[in-house]
């Protein structure tokens, strides 16, 4: 039976909804979200996703918003969302638990396949780039160190034009 979305707004940079028994059956069972002050919060992201899989209805005020609304006010926050989300979808959808990376510079962490936040570290940290995008070998190698540091796996995604993703896992290694 297919339960009604839950109401949701968007508060910024993010996606807030009440502390229920559906915000709470999403987090458990797919880690969406993060409890906090006894609220649900969401990154844009993640309320993206979850507002395309009917499982959000996300308000601006008393208004509820339509996709392409709900898209023009995350791109205020930030200019890459669109590249970062089609990432993000393709990832989420393949079964993957994804978390923001901001505090190790990254777009992404990301969860091995059957692992949740909290029960084992992330496995990769991703970048995603848009193919017309420049990349430095400095740039390259920032992010590469990045990795190496947090001791994750460096996954780069490149976005073509027809919103295809191309994984690379770049590593170090010895000769």
């Amino acid at each position: 039976m297919m339960k009604d979305p839950i109401q949701a707004v968007i508060d910024g940079g993010g996606v807030t909804t009440e502390d229920n028994p559906q915000s709470r059956e999403i987090y458990e069972k797919s880690r969406f979200g993060e409890l906090k002050s006894g609220k649900y919060k969401y990154s844009l992201l993640e309320g993206l996703f979850l507002f395309e899989n009917k499982k959000l209805e996300v308000l601006s005020g008393k208004k509820k918003l339509e996709k392409n609304e709900f898209i023009a006010k995350a791109k205020k926050f930030d200019k890459n969302f669109h590249v970062r989300y089609i990432v993000y979808k393709d990832l989420r959808s393949r079964g993957y638990i994804i978390k923001t990376a901001l505090k190790f510079g990254a777009d992404f962490r990301v969860y091995d396949k059957g692992i949740k936040p909290g029960e084992d570290h992330a496995k990769w940290i991703v970048f995603a780039v848009h193919e017309a995008n420049t990349l430095t070998w400095h740039d390259f190698s920032a992010k590469n160190r990045v990795s190496h540091s947090t001791r994750k796996n460096l996954l780069m995604a490149i976005v073509d034009d027809e919103e295809d993703v191309t994984y690379y896992e770049i590593s170090w290694k010895k000769p």
